[in-house]
């Protein structure tokens, strides 16, 4: 193992986050220095929240900041209207600027939980791409950059590489993303100074890039490294359930299906996972990925305290924990657990049964709905429902005044009428 002299690259390596780096020998200099680096991650705004899949980054903001350095959260307004062709298979959906904007508002708000933002030396700024990008003038940007970047290297890189092999579209707009990326990295070197850009696997060949760029036009070194693409155990990819995207939001996932998400992680991961997403002492940690049987449930849930604790505080993380002990243990009621308000009138006149799981989120679809009854895997009040079919009506509250469903051991919600 390589030994670092900074205390960012050290963390970064002994907690999992390192995957490629441009130049680590380099980057451990400048970073083991005596003024602080700054250094960015960018983010697009294709929905009002982040979700799971972007938290191992966010986090490496966190660890840059708490080694004493600087980061910038690059907010996407302007790629975002071009799309990121890295990782997928098809073009991304376009975007209206209201849309753009209304998705970056909520962005924003995450990370003010995980970063401090100000105007000191390790302070984090939240720029917006659009603000260099919306000004562009084409033909002087083909002439100044464009003549920078070869078409036959940039047919190699994996982003482009896959699609062209599975014979999928890529359009000339997303051909354009990593040069835009490219140019945010030299815009952000010149504006603040940026030294070092972070980012996933999937985004090597766009650091490379914007290095790249930055040494031909103004001479500057820059750095880069990635995180390694995360996938569970059993090779699920990180954030997605059967339910969709584990959201950041709270109104997107709830702080209790928050909570579940990590408190359902498979036993192989919790070890990698808590050092991952969590601030635990790697001694803790390995002393809690050493449980075994039913005792690694403890090791569970601390994770799943902990996660939830930095994304939505400590009170909800305590009140999702409260939440799992009365349902899961001793078998209550809580008004904690996620709610579903239904119109009163149409409880009144009665729902399918199969529909009503599918509108309360415990179901993708109305034959998954079907499936889960019929196999037993859902519940009414605790107890299995006659037929997928049989009507759910507002006779079916509880002493508490609601209707609980339940889909398997671990997931309820509430359903209150809505009058």
């Amino acid at each position: 193992m390589t030994r670092y002299r900074s205390e960012f690259m050290q963390t970064m390596q002994t907690r999992g986050f390192t995957h490629q780096c441009t130049d680590d020998q380099g980057l451990d200099a400048l970073l083991a220095g005596s003024t602080s680096v700054v250094a960015y991650i960018g983010f697009d705004c294709t929905a009002p929240s982040l979700h799971v899949g972007s938290l191992l980054q966010i986090m490496a903001l966190r660890w840059l900041q708490k080694t004493g350095h600087k980061p910038i959260v690059l907010m996407g307004g302007g790629t975002t209207r071009v799309g990121d062709p890295s990782g997928k298979d098809e073009s991304r959906q376009l975007l209206d600027n209201d849309r753009i904007n209304a998705n970056l508002t909520g962005i924003k708000q995450l990370f003010e939980k995980y970063l401090k933002f100000g105007n000191g030396s390790t302070d984090a700024l939240m720029v917006n791409n659009a603000d260099w990008l919306d000004g562009l003038n084409y033909i002087e940007f083909l002439r100044d950059y464009g003549r920078h970047f070869s078409v036959n290297r940039m047919l190699t890189f994996e982003s482009v590489k896959q699609r062209l092999d599975r014979e999928h579209h890529l359009s000339f707009l997303e051909f354009n993303y990593m040069i835009l990326q490219a140019y945010d990295f030299l815009e952000l070197n010149r504006r603040h100074g940026c030294r070092l850009q972070l980012g996933g696997s999937d985004q090597w060949g766009n650091i490379v890039n914007g290095i790249e760029l930055t040494r031909r036009i103004d001479t500057t070194e820059l750095f880069g490294l990635t995180t390694p693409l995360l996938t569970t155990s059993s090779g699920a990819k990180m954030g997605k359930t059967a339910q969709g995207a584990v959201w950041l939001n709270a109104e997107q996932c709830s702080p209790y299906d928050f909570w579940q998400y990590w408190r359902n992680t498979e036993d192989a991961d919790v070890g990698r996972f808590l050092r991952l997403f969590t601030e635990l002492d790697l001694e803790e940690i390995t002393r809690l990925e050493a449980l075994e049987g039913a005792e690694i449930n403890q090791a569970k849930i601390v994770l799943a305290n902990a996660v939830t604790r930095l994304c939505h505080g400590a009170e909800e993380a305590q009140k999702a924990e409260a939440t799992a002990q009365s349902l899961f243990v001793q078998g209550e009621s809580s008004a904690d657990m996620p709610t579903v308000e239904i119109d009163a009138a149409r409880l009144a006149a009665g729902i399918p049964a199969f529909q009503l799981l599918q509108e309360a989120g415990l179901a993708d679809s109305g034959g998954a709905a079907r499936r889960l009854i019929r196999q037993n895997g859902a519940k009414l009040n605790d107890a299995p429902f006659a037929d997928e079919t049989q009507p759910i009506t507002l006779a079916d509250r509880t002493a508490e005044g609601h209707i609980k469903l339940s889909a398997g051991k671990k997931r309820h919600v509430r359903v209150i009428a809505k009058r």
